[in-house]
C-alpha cells in the first residue's frame, strides 16, 4: 500500500486560454497517488486528472503552470 497525501488547490486568478476558462471557483481537493510535498510534483498528473474529471478542464490546453495555483496540505 503506497503513501497518499491530499492538498486543497485554488486557481489564484481567471485564465482562458484556447477555449479552456478556469476561475478561482474552481477549488481541489486531491490526493496524491505517491506521498509528495508538492501537488505538481508528478508533472501533475493527479491535478490534471482531477480538473478533467470535475470541471471537464484541460489544464494543458490552458497552458496552466503550478505558479497559476495556491495551494495546501490537508494532512
Amino acid at each position: 500500500m503506497g503513501l497518499h497525501k491530499v492538498f486543497k488547490i485554488v486557481p489564484k486568478k481567471q485564465r482562458s486560454i484556447n477555449g479552456e476558462v478556469l476561475t478561482p471557483a474552481m477549488e481541489l481537493t486531491v490526493t496524491t497517488k505517491n506521498f509528495m510535498g508538492n501537488p505538481f510534483n508528478n508533472g501533475a498528473e493527479d491535478v490534471i486528472e482531477m480538473y478533467k474529471r470535475i470541471y471537464n478542464f484541460d489544464y494543458k490546453k490552458c497552458g496552466c503552470t503550478p505558479m497559476d495555483f495556491d495551494w495546501v496540505p490537508l494532512d
